[in-house]
Order: structure tokens, then sequence, then C-alpha cells
């Protein structure tokens, strides 16, 4: 079969030819890749074709190019690196020769597979003369669709490949797409195209941002293009405006003075919904980089320090001009929009939000007027828009300034829960329950507790959008309340809620008994439950253990019916049933701690029955898994009769090197464990660390997976303390290269990792040394003292370094001297830097000035 006609087959309306002829492309770029690469090229070039050949074509040359997954990215990069430099050049050749296809998809596809191969061979140093050929088509070319899908193939490559890579040419790169987006441009088609180009190339173009002039004229353009005849050019032009606010805000006033503050006013008002969306989105970063900058200048004071950039303070200059056009656009949602239809009404609303937080209480006065105006009109758009209005400026003013309104509007909003109208229900539940979330100290047990129960517990038996946010408000009224009694009421044997406990519960309990979960309300009553059972006081106990046992029948029940699946979507329902069970037993669990003692053999039989039920299905196993981690954690010692049952299951999900997460949990389970045996866990340490040291020699595992192996080294010496000596020098060795690794500042993922990295470190080399603290094997750690106070100089020295590290920091230093009181290491723990950081207390946190004050103690001691 030739490439049209099997190209032509994958596209097949009949799914059995459709599959055929994509397992032959799979096979044939398996079996002879260089083929297979030139067939595609060809076809793709191939004027003669059908146009959906020629685009399938350059969709799987592409494909065979990236990959979102970085290991099969490698692969493929290695792949087309080795091909011949002659058939790399050919395929090359093709695709440059298809941007200027009469066949505008041709075009569009064959930009793809340029900026597919640009992606692979630009950062190596290959194919140098790329960007200057693709300059030559736009400065030299009249030929519109080659502009167009040359511009969208410079798109693209700014858009995949760092920025570094192409600074040398960035100014050749930004000067063509510029002129091309000038409205002097007769083609609006090259026009879009050249907007598109711009938005991907505006991180690497800081350079001409910070040249007056050239700002001066890429501003003009983008503002021209702001009011261009076309609405997808306006569209591409408003979204440029929204990057641009959010990497050069700094550079702004200017022209918010002289034209953004009116293009986007008048923008957010434009008869078409793709433009006012985009003006709306550019008055929403403006208020996130405003947020983003008063926390950096609060953390700034707190270091008695200039922030490095001062907020501009847009957003409150422009609150007259821009509420009223906000609070106007959410009046006008639509009777029957789809739930997650992104439309202006919620984007709007959305934007109220972060303008709330970004003035404070200057939203206040400014949207009173509107809600008092319009919650009780007639009209329910009117009504809905005063709730949400409301509802959206609950985070940013000050609770002193909110609690009187909320206060007065708190009768009210629990009335129109019984609106006649959907929409109006569905904000009101939602406010209620930002109003509990954020401000529940404004809700008066006596006064608004039990008509606001009553309402939104009435509301779970509503609509299923309803019914999630009187599930979400229940949550963050139990959520709130028991921090607030955790906060002001140490060890509370009742709570406000204590009267009302049992009713909600047994309500959220019905809400969970259906097999839908349409707009997730069911998976929302079972966190509510979760929310109820964690924050439960002493009187609620009984409760709790009712619920528990309803919980576990349920499960039983689950694995009873689960020969009866048919069809991947009862599948999935029963997988997230499962873990909807899950997260409340763990939560039972935590609260009755030891008390859970009476139903350990139920639990624990149920959870391997679910962990052999579930097969491969990770997410079950990971919850599954997280039961047995806790159960550990609440019955210590106890657990011990359950560990020879659980173990053929716990080494397979180590092992599963490529399921990160689950391995993550894997690993965690093996602290749990440690952790609840203490030193008799001693048994199987062995076994745990031979399999831990096997995952960190692994290539496949995921790097995070070995930072927690690192920390689950300290569980398992903690509690088995002496008995780890078997171990000790591979463990310093391993932890010793991994403390080697150091960070790049111009790679913040890197930084991040590192940092972590550390962390993991310094928690195991703490768990070691408190290990064998006041043990016969002290002495064993004197050789590794150099090593481990190495790191911690490291980590202190970082100025990104956080508080936990510090924190961990000084309690090791700590250990190491408490571990040598009489002199042992005395030289280390004199030298300068020690000293140095000991004397700085600026910008700690109290637990951490805390351990501090204990380690300069052992210090002292250890150097007397």
């Amino acid at each position: 079969m030739n490439a049209s006609a099997l190209l032509a087959n994958t596209l097949s309306p009949d799914a059995t030819t459709r599959q055929t002829a994509t397992q032959q492309l799979e096979s044939a770029s398996r079996e002879n890749y260089p083929v297979y690469m030139l067939m595609l090229s060809d076809e793709l070039r191939n004027e003669n074709s059908q146009i959906h050949t020629r685009n399938a074509a350059g969709l799987a040359l592409k494909n065979a190019l990236s990959a979102r997954d970085s290991t099969r990215q490698d692969e493929y990069s290695a792949r087309w690196m080795a091909l011949d430099v002659d058939a790399r050049q050919k395929i090359k050749e093709a695709s440059l020769l298809t941007l200027a296809s009469p066949q505008p998809r041709a075009g569009a596809v064959a930009a793809q597979v340029v900026s597919a191969i640009a992606a692979v061979e630009l950062p190596v140093g290959q194919w140098p003369d790329l960007v200057e050929i693709l300059l030559g088509f736009i400065n030299t070319s009249d030929d519109t669709n080659l502009k167009i899908a040359t511009l969208q193939a410079i798109g693209y490559i700014c858009e995949t490949i760092k920025p570094e890579v192409l600074a040398l040419r960035s100014n050749e790169i930004l000067t063509a797409v510029i002129h091309g987006a000038r409205k002097e441009e007769p083609s609006s088609e090259v026009q879009l195209a050249a907007v598109h180009a711009l938005f991907n190339s505006l991180e690497f173009v800081r350079d001409n941002f910070d040249r007056e002039g050239e700002r001066n004229y890429i501003m003009q353009v983008v503002c021209e293009a702001t009011q261009n005849p076309s609405v997808s050019v306006q569209v591409g032009a408003f979204e440029c405006l929204v990057k641009i606010m959010a990497l050069y805000y700094d550079k702004m006033a200017f022209y918010m003075e002289q034209a953004l503050f009116g293009l986007t006013v008048m923008g957010m008002k434009h008869s078409d919904e793709r433009v006012a969306l985009q003006a709306v989105e550019f008055w929403t970063t403006v208020c996130e980089e405003e947020i983003e900058l008063a926390h950096e200048a609060r953390e700034a004071a707190e270091y008695d320090e200039p922030p490095e950039l001062e907020s501009k303070h847009f957003a409150k200059v422009a609150l007259p001009e821009v509420i009223p056009v906000l609070l106007n656009l959410l009046t006008q949602q639509e009777e029957d929009a789809d739930e997650g239809e992104w439309n202006l009404a919620m984007s709007a609303g959305t934007c109220l939000n972060y303008m709330a937080q970004a003035v404070a209480d200057a939203i206040v006065p400014a949207v009173i007027p509107f809600i008092e105006a319009h919650i009780k009109a007639q009209d329910w758009h009117q009504r809905e828009a005063a709730v949400m209005t409301f509802g959206s400026i609950l985070d940013g003013p000050d609770p002193q300034v909110l609690t009187p309104l909320v206060n007065q509007a708190l009768p009210l909003l629990i009335g129109m829960m019984n609106d006649e109208n959907l929409h109006v229900k569905d904000t009101t539940a939602w406010t209620l329950g930002r109003i509990c979330d954020l401000l529940i100290i404004t809700i008066k047990p006596d006064v608004h507790l039990h008509p606001l129960i009553s309402a939104l517990v009435n509301g779970l038996s509503d609509r299923p959008r309803i019914v999630t946010n009187c599930c979400w408000a229940l949550m963050n009224l139990a959520d709130q309340i028991g921090i607030y009694l955790d906060e002001y009421i140490a060890s509370a044997s009742e709570s406000p809620l204590s009267p009302y406990f049992e009713g909600i519960v047994s309500a959220l309990l019905r809400v969970t008994e259906t097999t839908a979960n349409e707009s997730n309300f069911r998976t929302s009553a079972y966190e509510a439950i979760t929310s109820y059972v964690s924050h439960s006081t002493t009187d609620c106990i009984p409760v709790v253990q009712n619920t528990v046992i309803a919980i576990l029948q349920r499960m039983e029940q689950l694995l009873n019916m689960q020969n009866q699946i048919v069809g991947v979507d009862d599948r999935n329902n029963w997988n997230e049933l499962q873990s909807n069970l899950c997260s409340v037993v763990i939560s039972v669990i935590r609260r009755l701690s030891g008390g859970i003692q009476p139903m350990a053999d139920r639990i624990m039989t149920l959870v391997l029955q679910l962990i052999q039920g579930a097969g491969k299905t990770s997410t079950v196993l990971e919850d599954a898994f997280l039961v047995v981690g806790s159960l550990a954690a609440a019955l210590e010692a106890g657990f011990a009769p359950y560990i020879q049952a659980f173990l053929p299951f716990l080494y397979p999900a180590l092992k599963a090197h490529e399921d990160t997460q689950l391995c993550m949990v894997a690993v965690g389970i093996i602290g749990d464990i440690s952790r609840a045996l203490g030193d008799q866990s001693a048994q199987y340490a062995g076994a745990f660390m031979n399999v831990l040291l096997e995952n960190l020699q692994s290539n496949v595992l995921n790097r995070n997976v070995k930072i927690s192996i690192l920390s689950c080294f300290g569980d398992i010496a903690l509690a088995i303390g002496p008995a780890f000596d078997p171990y000790l020098n591979t463990t310093m060795d391993v932890l010793r290269q991994a403390g080697s690794v150091q960070p790049n500042p111009l790679d913040f993922d890197l930084m991040d990792y590192v940092a972590q990295l550390r962390e993991g470190i310094l928690e195991a080399y703490t768990g070691v040394v408190t290990g064998f603290k006041n043990t016969e094997k002290t002495p064993a750690l004197l050789p590794h003292v150099p090593s481990i106070l190495e790191l911690v100089h490291q980590c202190l020295a970082d100025e990104e370094r956080s508080d936990s590290i510090v924190k961990l920091s000084f309690g090791l230093i700590g250990d190491l001297a408490d571990c040598f009181p009489n002199g042992q290491i005395k030289e280390h723990l004199l030298e300068e830097w020690i000293a140095h950081e000991f004397r700085s207390k600026r910008g700690m946190q109290q637990e951490t000035k805390k351990t501090l004050r204990w380690a300069r103690e052992m210090i002292k001691r250890a150097t007397a």
C-alpha cells in the first residue's frame, strides 16, 4: 500500500481500517525509521495529494519528533540526530518548501514540522541557517501563504525553544514579526500570524523592552492592532498586552497613562465576547501582579529592605472606571450556559475577586451601591450579579470592614437559598461557602448557625451544582470552626457544631448513596464528611464510629460488585468511589488514633482485598496504601500482626518505577511502618534498605521519589537506632554524593530540586544522628561529621534557603553537639561560619528561633 492510501486510512470513519493503518505506520516507524520519515516528508511536499493526507503526514512527522514526556523526547531527539545527514537535509528542505504551499493547511502543518525539527537541532548547534532562511521568506517574498506559514513557524519555534538559544537572532526575529503585525500590512492573515508569533516571542525580547525606543515601537504596533478591522487580530493583540503586562509590569506606567487604560476599558465593552474576555483578562493580570508585589513588599519590610519592584497601583487608579464595566458584565449571564464554559460573566467575577485582593478596602464602597440596588431585583440576572459581587470581594478587605456587611447580609443570603432561580441559588451557596471559609468570625453561633445549616442541608437535595456548593460550604464551616477551636480552645470537648453534627453527617451520607456524580457533588459530599470527622470533638466520637462502620459496609459491597463491572465508565466510577471511601477511613483513623484498634482487623482485611482488586489502578492503590500508613501510625506496635500480610503488596509498588506517585506513597509507608514499630522494625530493615538502595540506582524513577528515599533512610535509622550500623557507611556515602549536587542560578527547576534534595538529606542525617545518639554506636558517626557540616554550611550560605532548611540545619548542628558533649568535635563546632550563623536571627520564624537557642546551648556544652 502506498503512503497516500495508508495515511488516508488513518482518518477512515471505520475503526478497524483506522486501527490497522495506524498500527502499520507505527510498525514502519520502528522497523525502518529513515524510510518512514522520508515517506512522510515526500507526502507532505506532494501538491498532487489530498490535503487531508498531507496534513496527516505532517502531523505524523511532528509526532515522530516531539513528545510531552521528557524521557521519550530524549529518545526521539537521539533517533532523529542518528539519521543520515542527507536524509535529515532532505526532510528539512521538504518542510521548508511546503511552507509556500498554495494550500494554507499544508503550510500550517509544515510550520509545525519545521518547529519540531528546530526544537531538536537548534539547542545542539545544528541547522544554524534556519532563522536566516525563515527571515528571508518574510522579508523578500510577496507570497502571502509563505509569509503566514513562516510566521507560524517562527511563533512555534519561539514557544518551544529556550530564549537563550535564540538570543543572538532576537533582534532580527522581532523586526520581522513586528513588520508583519503593522497596520500597513495589507493581509489580515499575515497580521494575525505575526501577532501570534509576537506573543510567543515576548519572553526572549527582554533586551528590546529595556530600550525605550524599541519598546515604544513594539507597544505602538500592539496597541494599533487592538483597533484592527479583523476581530481575530484584535483578540491576538489583547492577548499580547496581557502577556506584556505579566512580563514587563515595571515598564508599563507610561503606556497605561497614554493608551492601555482607555483601550482595555473600551475592549471590555466590545460587542465580540472574544475581545472583551481578553480585555478583562488584562485587568485580572494587572491585579495578580500587584497582589504579588504587595506580598514581596511585606516580605522585604520584614527584613527592613526596600522591595525589588514597587507597585504602580494601576488597579486602584483604574477602580472608578473598571468596576462599573465589570459589574455590568456580571449581569450578562446566560440561562443555559454550560457549567464548564468560560464566559464573560465568569471572567468578570474572577477579575473582581483579584481586584478585591489588589485594592483591599477600596473595593467596598465601589461595589456596595450595586449590591444594594440589585440584590432584591425582579430580574434574576441582577440578583445573581449582586450576590456574585458580594462573594467576590470577601478576600482582600480588612475583616473588620467586612464584618458589619456580612452580619447584615447573612439573613438575606440564607433566605435566598430558596430563590426560584437555579443560578441565584447556586451563587448564593458559593457565597455562603466563601463566608464560612474566609470570615468564620462573622457567623454568630446563637444567631446564624441554625438557619445557615438548615439552608445548606436543605440545599443537599437540590440540583447537582447547588449540592456541590452546599457540600463545600458545610466543609468550610467544619474546617474553619475546627481551626478556630484548635487555635483558641485546645482539646475542646464540644463545638458549636456538636448539636448539628449527626444531622449534617447523615445528610451528607444520604447524598453519597447515588451512583451519579454530576458536577462532582458525590465527591464533594465525601470530602465534607472527611472534614467533619477530622474536626469532630469528643462528644461526637460515637457518630464518627458509626460513620466508619457505614463506610466499611460500602467498601465491602463495592468489593463484592467488582466482578460485575463492565466498561471503562463503570470501572472509573468504582475506582473513584473506593478512593472517596479510603479518604473517609483515613480521617477516622487519624481522629480515633489508638481507638481504631477494635476495627483494625476489618479495615486491613478490606484494604488488602482492595489492593488485590485494584490491579494496576494506581490511584486506588495509592489511597489503599495511605490507609495502611495511617493505620500503622495509629496502632504503633499494635500494627505488627499485619505486616507479613502487607509486605507482598508493598514490594511490587516500590518497584513500580514508572508510577511516580505510587512509588512515592510506598516509600512513605516504609517510614510509617518504621516509626510505628520502632526498634521492632529492625527485622525488616535489611529488606527495606536493599529495595530503597536499588531504587536509587534506577534511571527511570522520578528524582523526587529519590529525595523521599533519602529522607526515609532517616526514618529507618531513627526507628532502629544502633541496629542501623550495618547500613551506616553505605547510607552516608549516598547522602554525601547527593549533597554534592549544585544549583544553577539560571535553571529555576534545578534550584527548586536542589533545595528539596538538601532538605531530604538533612532529614536523613537528622534521623541517623538522633538514632545513634546516646548509644554505644555514637562514635561511628565521628568520621562523617565533616561531610555533614559541609552540607549544613552550604545550606545556610544559600541566600534562597527556606525556613524549614534553616530549622533542620540548626537542629542537626545541635544534635551533633549533643552526641559529642566531651569536645570530640570541638574544632568543627568552633568554625567561624557556625558562630556567624548563630548570631543572625533576622527573619526567622518562632519555632526556628527555639531550635537555634537549644542548639546554641548544646554547642556551649560541647565546646566548654
